[in-house]
């Protein structure tokens, strides 16, 4: 397991592209400098030492000390002892909606950049629960099984898009019937599912069945609604640019609207609650609040309690080679030039 402390210090990094286009208009200037002064082959006779591969050297071997300083102020930690610890906690899990009417820009940026910020801030305000992911649009896809590993689970999060399953629609059932396959623990007292969706369910199967199963199972459903009632077209997007928008097969513009009413009655079947994702702060703090109402169920989970620094290295190593960068002059060695490793003909 490595950990990043300073992770900030990785803009440093951008210098180096600076640098190397700094030392490419430097030799093209020398050049055009040096033709005014003579011709190449008078210069080679008056500095025939001076070596033409010895100045990229020294610019790489700056190049690595400057990385490698930079990968030492980050400070890597490496993770050297696994604890098993005991924990307290609901588990939680996060059906997202990923159907191309996520697309839509009636909420910014859109319906599913939305949905992603809410879960991660859920996220941050979760201290011991176990958490796993779901995407579904026509069919749904475990994204991510329980886990207390939040920093995987935003990883999983931000890679979410609408191309990631071909089926497309959106089928609510699917995803409460995937939902109940990732509580694994039967002593669990608390099972929450967050279905996070514009509420239009094009799925053929009846969700009324699959809430009723996941409520015989323990489940509470929160319904958590993302974009607006009156709708708005869906983009197709290239690059970034929208180069139209969505039309049925009658070549109408297809409007996509928040339905309330759907994600209501799961939620209401589901004993949960529904909640309007519009505000994402207001939503974050009172699901938070749900959450601490609940009962805690006592698990454990395996972490890392130990972790050692590994500056030193990166710092010693980049230290090296500014010390090769400084000592490496710019005139060729004479064994090199005896062994004429890079072609370096001898002018006589």
């Amino acid at each position: 397991m490595i950990q990043l402390d300073e992770k900030i210090y990785f803009y440093l990094l951008a210098v180096i592209p600076v640098i190397i286009v700094l030392f490419a208009l430097l030799q093209l200037w020398k050049k055009r400098t040096q033709k005014k002064f003579a011709e190449t082959q008078l210069l080679k006779r008056l500095s025939p030492d001076k070596s033409n591969f010895k100045s990229s050297l020294k610019l790489l071997f700056f190049l690595l000390g400057l990385t490698f300083l930079t990968l030492g102020l980050v400070n890597p930690k490496i993770g050297t002892k696994l604890e098993t610890v005991k924990r307290e906690g609901v588990d939680v899990v996060f059906a997202v909606d990923v159907s191309k009417s996520m697309l839509a820009e009636d909420i910014a940026p859109n319906r599913l950049e939305k949905s992603k910020r809410l879960v991660s801030e859920i996220i941050n305000q979760l201290a011991s629960d176990r958490i796993g992911i779901i995407a579904y649009a026509g069919q749904a896809f475990p994204q991510l099984p329980i886990t207390t590993d939040y920093g995987a689970a935003k990883m999983f999060l931000q890679s979410m898009n609408t191309d990631m399953l071909t089926s497309q629609g959106t089928a609510i059932n699917e995803a409460i019937n995937l939902a109940t396959t990732y509580y694994n623990d039967e002593e669990q007292t608390n099972r929450v599912l967050f279905i996070i969706s514009d509420g239009e369910d094009h799925s053929e199967g009846d969700a009324k069945d699959a809430v009723e199963k996941a409520v015989d199972e323990g489940i509470r459903i929160f319904t958590i609604g993302v974009g607006k009632t009156k709708g708005a077209p869906i983009p197709i997007k290239r690059n970034g640019v929208v180069e139209s928008l969505k039309k049925d097969s009658q070549g109408e513009v297809v409007i996509t609207k928040l339905n309330e009413d759907v994600l209501i009655e799961i939620a209401e079947d589901g004993n949960g609650e529904y909640i309007n994702g519009s505000n994402t702060e207001e939503a974050v703090e009172y699901i938070k609040e749900q959450l601490l109402q609940m009962d805690k169920k006592e698990f454990e989970a395996k972490q890392f309690a130990e972790f050692k620094d590994q500056f030193q290295w990166f710092l010693g190593i980049g230290l090296l080679f500014l010390l090769l960068d400084v000592f490496v002059l710019d005139k060729r060695t004479k064994w090199l030039k005896k062994l004429n490793l890079f072609n370096e003909k001898e002018i006589e």
